[in-house]
């Protein structure tokens, strides 16, 4: 996506800065996007601020209170389209119009195809300048976890795990502690601070009685998830009680046992969701249920069964792969065991790879292209 009008050097800059507030709210905001504002008047910042979390004021309303008087026929740099409907918060477009800015430079359009374009349109129905697209890639990249959500209905998936460099998450006895070094594991807990849930097998909670917290100073808990479709989840497990700020959530199927499922039930933030299926938890319905509640990111965090599941389903968005310089041999247990894909010509191929090694491990991150699955 192209600019609507020439943009200057001096607009990306100020733009960069509208894109650097935004991200300082990064797992906060949700289900709303991330959204930083610059008011700019005679080249120089007058005001400016962020969306710091759903149901405050927008980033264009923090902007403009600082800017106060100088408003008058300065520029706004928005990092989103401003809202022109009226949701927890007034629309931003008629603060804009009242605080008499005379230019608005929009980064991107608002995804959702409900209200795309209207904001613009209407900025420019009172004949004020409206440029769009200046660094959309950008801009499109810090609100991944939106865009998905908003056009899809379904939450943005991240899959992490550590591995062997013989792609072994453990040992054949079991053993996983520790593949990965102390800096990976405390990116980690970064990740968890970010996602709105972490996403769990049954298996990983019987065998490593997982607390799944975020133990970073000023961190957020995530919403506990666990996939446990027979319900065989102890009743003492660690997952239940090890946040006092966020839920946990247990899935399961018609297979569960209704006395267990009351006993969870009345456990302080336990709730159990039950599908109406025999064996497995239908995975695509439960991650939309979770867009209904309002979280719309996931970080899964083991094991391989249910990881391979998601990705043979195209449910995974992306991974964060910490591949230690360790050999174990032996058939300890795959990061993917439940993706079986037959031909090599149909392998999923990664995307915008990016690698590091700043953490002792080999970090890799991508995106996945399963257009081919």
């Amino acid at each position: 996506m192209h600019a609507s009008n020439p943009c200057s050097s001096l607009d990306e800059t100020f733009m960069k800065r509208a894109l650097d507030l935004a991200v300082q709210a990064t797992g906060r905001t949700s289900p709303n996007p991330l959204v930083g504002c610059v008011i700019v008047k005679d080249k120089q910042i007058v005001g400016e601020g962020y969306h710091h979390k759903a149901g405050t004021p927008h980033a264009e309303v923090h902007a403009l209170i600082a800017a106060g008087e100088l408003t008058r026929d300065a520029t706004a740099y928005v990092t989103l389209e401003p809202c022109s409907h009226f949701g927890r918060t007034p629309p931003c477009t008629e603060a804009l119009i009242r605080a008499g800015i005379k230019r608005v430079v929009v980064a991107m359009t608002d995804p959702n195809p409900l209200v795309s374009g209207r904001g613009i349109a209407r900025l420019r129905e009172v004949e004020i300048q409206v440029d769009v697209g200046l660094l959309y890639k950008e801009a499109a990249l810090i609100n991944e976890v939106f865009v998905k959500a908003i056009t899809t209905g379904l939450p943005f998936v991240v899959y992490k795990t550590a591995m062997t460099l013989d792609g072994k998450i453990a040992s054949e006895t079991g053993d996983s502690k520790w593949v990965s070094t102390d800096v990976s594991r405390q990116y980690v807990h970064q990740l968890r601070d970010r996602y709105d849930v972490i996403l769990a097998g049954s298996e990983t909670v019987f065998i490593d009685n997982p607390s799944l917290t975020c133990r970073i100073p000023n961190g957020q808990d995530p919403v506990r998830l666990i996939i446990d479709g027979k319900l065989r989840i102890a009743e003492n497990a660690q997952v239940l009680s090890s946040s006092t700020h966020s839920p946990c959530i247990i899935a399961t199927t018609s297979a569960a046992s209704q006395e267990k499922i009351d006993h969870l039930n009345h456990l302080t933030g336990v709730e159990v969701w039950q599908y109406d299926t025999l064996r497995h938890v239908p995975l695509e319905k439960l991650l939309r249920d979770l867009v209904r509640r309002g979280w719309t990111s996931v970080l899964l965090e083991g094991g391989g069964g249910l990881a391979g599941t998601l990705i043979q389903d195209q449910l995974v968005d992306k991974i964060e792969f910490f591949i230690a310089p360790k050999l174990i041999g032996g058939n300890g247990p795959s990061p993917l065991s439940g993706l079986h894909i037959e031909c090599m010509a149909n392998a999923i191929v990664i995307q915008d790879i990016h690698t590091d090694m700043y953490s002792g491990d080999l970090h890799v991150t991508g995106y996945l292209d399963q257009k081919e699955l």
